[in-house]
């Protein structure tokens, strides 16, 4: 038998294994005596058409040698010889390490370097701000319950990241092939196998929570270290070089020599940028996007994209991307989470940020994304942490107004494009907890934000049926749609200005989800491990 790699093949959303089996035979035309087995590598919906909606799979197929080279010959079916992806496997560096390896933060940037470079016997300590998963879900729901979050454990500082606390989606445009060894070590660690051929995987918060306590326990049997409660405090250099680092785990400061250091601090350490830019760390400010998280019912969602194939249980909730221009902005949907809640994701008083978040089974009324304007520095200044000063004020504003006790400012969507404040919802009901309060959102979303949204709710009522529902809800405020920092770093991963100092993740301004943050984390570590060979000097 030969292997052959077939894109685009069909499958009914009701078929079998066996039937399918049988529906690629005859797809390729070749007699089902001619074909071993049938693996699926990437499946997908195609609801481009609503009456005919169906899956579009890649597929791994064993076939005899004749029919084999009929299929590759086929220049319509696209067919390629099988090649097996790359594997991992970094090469050791001979220079000694002058200290231990430690990784600042444990969100998938973080994690995924700590779990490369164990696996590879460099014992790295990791360490983290806030809590291990089960005290931090605590935390995180009294927040919930209440709108006062705890400085150190909440959405953004803890095990895991701000991507716990969200739909858990593994979606990745790149096409490394890195991006695999993610999915594969997720599934390793617990995450449903269907993530590793689903076009759009997802864990779902609920799942996500054990996948990484089940890799921070694997960190641990490979001989990594793992502290909670414990901050990056001071970054020592000698001759240029970096040396030891100072770290302060419940108020008890422990200098120790650091031969490398990774810095996976995601972008809510707003206290961490500031040492660091009060150190003369190499950053400048970038793009980013500010909007409102946007709620409507999931029954209208599936209806809009599946049409009569909406209740099909094959189908599960759909979800959607959109994408617009005003005045020269892009204005898109982004984090969209079907079946979610909206939530908060802040860290403390005075931050007023929402987000989104799903379980795995995305099961709740509401269907919510955020809708994001582009901000450039010319909007808010061309000094590195201006865009982190922009956001402070927005999140100041749309604390206060709530009322300045955790609820957040929301309006109808009618009212939004009427330019009024909100005094009653109707059909669509907030999941925001521990609630909202009816609002104009002219009063924390700037001018040319409000403007572009209203222009592009229009274009995306054109391409989703009845996204324009005037019981729609607009919370504000989303404001941490990526970094609006870069810390600098060369092509050997290393800050332009800290040699020994490796960037990393959505904080540092290179990452923009779980998985492409995860990669980012693969990628320094395997610098680190390219440069050093394992053990301490």
């Amino acid at each position: 038998m030969m292997r052959v790699m077939i894109p685009a093949l069909r499958r009914v959303l009701d078929e079998t294994e066996e039937s399918f089996r049988l529906s690629v035979a005859r797809q390729l035309g070749v007699d089902i005596g001619e074909m071993g087995e049938v693996k699926i590598l990437r499946q997908a919906v195609d609801a481009r058409k609503k009456r005919d909606v169906f899956f579009s799979v890649h597929c791994r197929v064993d076939l005899s040698p004749r029919a084999a080279r009929r299929v590759l010959a086929d220049k319509n079916r696209h067919a390629q010889p099988w090649q097996p992806p790359e594997a991992l496997a970094p090469v050791h560096g001979e220079q000694p390490l002058s200290g231990r390896v430690v990784v600042v933060g444990m969100g998938p940037g973080g994690l995924f370097a700590g779990w490369l470079l164990a696996r590879e016997g460099y014992r790295p300590l990791i360490i983290d701000r806030g809590k291990a998963m089960e005290d931090r879900v605590r935390d995180v729901e009294g927040y919930w319950l209440t709108g006062r979050a705890d400085p150190e454990s909440n959405p953004l500082f803890g095990e895991g990241g701000a991507g716990t606390f969200s739909d858990g989606k593994l979606t990745a445009r790149s096409k490394d092939p890195r991006c695999a060894t993610v999915l594969d070590t997720f599934i390793a660690a617990g995450a449903p196998e269907e993530i590793g051929i689903l076009a759009k995987p997802h864990v779902g918060t609920d799942r996500l929570r054990q996948v990484v306590q089940n890799l921070r326990n694997e960190i641990i049997s490979l001989g990594g270290e793992v502290r909670f409660s414990t901050k990056l405090d001071a970054i020592h250099r000698q001759d240029g070089r970096l040396r030891a680092v100072t770290l302060v785990q419940n108020g008890v400061p422990e200098r120790m020599d650091c031969g490398a250091l990774v810095l996976a601090i995601g972008q809510g350490a707003r206290d961490t940028y500031q040492y660091l830019f009060e150190s003369g760390f190499a950053m400048a400010p970038k793009p980013f996007a500010v909007g409102v998280r946007a709620e409507h019912p999931q029954e209208l969602i599936n209806e809009s994209q599946y049409g009569p194939f909406a209740h099909h249980p094959a189908l599960g909730a759909a979800d959607y991307k959109l994408t617009s221009q005003a005045a020269s902005r892009g204005v898109y949907s982004f984090c969209m989470c079907p079946g979610g809640f909206v939530v908060g994701a802040g860290a403390g008083a005075g931050q007023m940020v929402v987000n989104g978040m799903s379980n795995f089974d995305r099961a709740g009324e509401n269907a919510n994304a955020a809708l994001v304007v582009q901000v450039f520095p010319e909007d808010f200044g061309n000094k590195p942490l201006d865009g982190m000063a922009f956001q402070q004020r927005l999140e100041q504003a749309a604390w206060d107004l709530g009322g300045g006790k955790g609820l957040a400012p929301a309006c109808r969507l009618e009212d939004f494009l009427a330019g009024r404040g909100t005094v009653r919802f109707g059909s669509v009901k907030p999941t925001f907890r521990p609630g909202v309060t009816g609002a104009d959102l002219a009063g924390c979303l700037p001018p040319f934000v409000s403007a572009g949204l209203r222009e592009a709710l229009q274009t995306f009522a054109r391409q989703i049926r009845g996204f324009d529902l005037p019981d729609a809800v607009l919370t504000a405020v989303e404001s941490r749609t990526s970094a609006p920092v870069r810390l600098l770093r060369g092509e050997d991963m290393q800050s332009t200005s800290h040699p020994g100092v490796y960037p990393v993740g959505e904080g540092a301004g290179y990452a923009g989800g779980i998985v492409s943050s995860a990669v980012d984390g693969l990628r320094a570590a395997e610098a680190i491990i390219s440069h050093f060979r394992p053990g301490t000097g």
